[in-house]
């Protein structure tokens, strides 16, 4: 345990105790079970057995902090399908939050990241369509193209969440 979860702890039994609660043991877990609260994000990522690309981004994830369980299937349509995921919005592999949000393509993590700290209402999720060149698990060199990371809506719209501009 760190510096600052020690003080917080302590300042959490003191908080506790002065307060009068009864069952200052229980409480002070849940402050420390709180002060504990950054661990990594995780997603499930499903993807074809096969496909590099989508490993790459789920290497791309990890080193950004994400804690990853990736799940091989040939039935990444009916998934997508059944995740609310539109055709004109899928690409090649899929992650889905703990909280049912979904993360569809090569969207870099931090955009991931920024959409979990603050989901807005009524989005199912993000996506990045296709396979941008040079998005994370895409990289070609140079060579780079613009896209937009969408943010997905539960009545099947989306709008721009995000816009990637490649440098020239």
């Amino acid at each position: 345990m760190s510096y600052l979860s020690d003080k917080l702890l302590v300042t959490g039994y003191l908080i506790l105790l002065l307060s009068g609660t009864a069952n200052a043991a229980d409480n002070a877990a849940t402050t420390e079970a709180s002060v504990n609260s950054d661990a990594a994000p995780l997603l499930d990522v499903y993807k074809s057995p096969s496909c590099g690309c989508c490993q790459k981004w789920i290497d791309h994830a990890e080193h950004a902090g994400f804690e990853i369980t990736a799940h091989n299937t040939n039935s990444l349509s009916q998934m997508k399908t059944e995740s609310g995921i539109l055709p004109q919005y899928q690409s090649c592999h899929t992650g889905i939050s703990k909280d049912g949000f979904v993360f569809e393509g090569h969207i870099p993590a931090g955009i991931v990241q920024r959409f979990l700290a603050n989901p807005p209402g009524g989005a199912i999720g993000l996506a990045a369509p296709g396979m941008p060149m040079g998005s994370p698990g895409m990289e070609m060199g140079n060579r780079r193209d613009d896209y937009d990371v969408l943010l997905l809506n539960s009545d099947g719209s989306s709008t721009i969440y995000a816009q990637i501009i490649a440098a020239k």
